[in-house]
This record gives C-alpha cells, structure tokens and sequence, in this order.
C-alpha cells in the first residue's frame, strides 16, 4: 500500500513536472501580461506618478527581468549535467562514492521529479509573491519626492528584480540538472537576506518617517522569515537527500 502512494505521488510529481518544462513559454507570456496589467494599474492610481520614463522603468524591469534572466539561464545551462563538478564540495554530510555521470542517469532516483518538483514550484513562486508585494507596497514615483522616499524606492526595486532573477536562475539550473543548482541555492538565500539587512540600513540613515519605518521593517522582516523558513525546510534535504546527490553531485551512498 504504501508504494502504490510513493508510486502514484512520484507519477503526479513527473506530470507536474513534465507540465512545468512543456508550459515556460506560457507561463512567461502569462506573467508578462498580468503583472504589466497590475504595474499599468499601480501607475494610474499612484499620486504621485504621471507616464514618465522614471515612473515606468520601474515595472518594465519587474516584468522583464526574471523572464529574460530564465531565458539566459536556460540556454547557459543547456548541457547541465555535463558540466564539471565544483572544485569546492561543501556539502560533507554523509559518507558518499562518486559516481560517472553515465551510472548515475542509470539510477532510479536521477532526475528532479519527487519532492524537488515542490522545490522548483516554490523557487518559481518566489517570483510574483514578491512581485505583488513590491506593487501593494512600493508606490510609483516621479523625480520630484523626498529623498527617502527615493532610497527606498530605488532599493526595494533593486532587491525586487535582482533576487526574482536569481531565484528564476537557481530554478533554470535545477530544471537544467546543472551540478552547481545546490550551492547557486545556498547563495541565493544569502544575498536575499542580506539584501534585506542593506536595505533596512540604507533607508534607516534618510529622514525617514517613523510610520513607514515600522511598515518597512515589517516587510523586511516578514521576507528574512520566509528565506529563514525555506533554508531550514530545504537546507537539508540538499545536502542529504540521495536525489539530490546523484542527480546533481553524481554520487551515491556507500
């Protein structure tokens, strides 16, 4: 009874995934027109801002980075599982043999099905979770506002497209079995959380007032939860888990 469930969830787990690489073509065009759809509102119902390049540029970065940066990463990681292992393995946890690439696509748990579907949704998620957050939170701007409020637009849209990118990056890695996926993930939650901590610094040294820097902090600290959260959920399984390891490590448990 118990493999008919692994066998049935590993069988979703493959549609899904299957889903997931036949459909980034759609998925792309869809979030390009819903979230330029939400920016062009954003920009209509914002005081502040009239059809102005600095208003603008803004949400064509939000809508175009994470697409284009996916796209790059797809192409620049199209031979993933032949690329060499990393010199540095940093991942030491269990006793492990390394394998050939070629006796590692022989084992049965090679490939990013299972549980790292969830793992490759969750990274895509990230996207226009923040995205949404950045349009509910961040209004659009001319030239002429406070210089805090200036900081702190220019840096919540750097944090925004910069680690959207990344995390789409990290996802056409995985996607791609490119060996470096574990560590570039690991390094991703890093500079997401310290972009949060330079973010809170930055502002912090403006005239800010302190009603918005409550809310900020707010915000910064609910986006360190949920990094916080994510590593400590995913942290170990990429270093433990057997697919992870033979898939992207090419090695297996002695």
């Amino acid at each position: 009874m118990i493999q008919g469930a692994q066998a049935t969830l590993h069988a979703r787990s493959l549609t899904l995934l299957c889903g997931l690489q036949n459909n980034l073509g759609r998925i792309a065009l869809w979030w390009m027109a819903a979230i330029a759809a939400a920016a062009s509102l954003r920009i209509a119902i914002s005081p502040l801002a009239t059809w102005q390049p600095v208003s603008v540029a803004p949400y064509l970065l939000l809508v175009c980075a994470p697409v284009a940066s996916c796209l790059l990463a797809l192409r620049w990681f199209a031979d993933g599982p032949a690329m060499p292992q990393p010199r540095l393995r940093l991942a030491r946890v269990g006793r492990w043999r390394d394998v050939p690439l070629a006796e590692a696509e022989r084992h049965p748990l090679y490939g990013t099905s299972g549980i790292m579907v969830s793992l490759l949704i969750g990274m895509l998620l990230n996207v226009p979770v923040r995205a949404a957050e950045y349009l509910v939170t961040m209004p659009a701007i001319t030239p002429a506002v406070p210089g805090w409020l200036a900081v702190l637009h220019h840096a919540m849209t750097l944090d925004v497209v910069i680690v959207s990118s990344l995390y789409v990056i990290a996802f056409a890695m995985a996607l791609r079995r490119a060996p470096m996926f574990p560590g570039f993930l690991a390094l991703v939650w890093l500079v997401d959380v310290s972009a949060q901590l330079l973010i809170a610094r930055a502002v912090m040294a403006t005239d800010i007032p302190a009603t918005v820097a409550t809310s900020l902090h707010g915000v910064l600290q609910g986006n360190v939860t949920k990094v916080a959260i994510s590593a400590s959920l995913w942290l170990p399984y990429l270093l433990m888990s057997t697919r992870v390891n033979v898939t992207f490590r090419h090695r297996l448990p002695r």
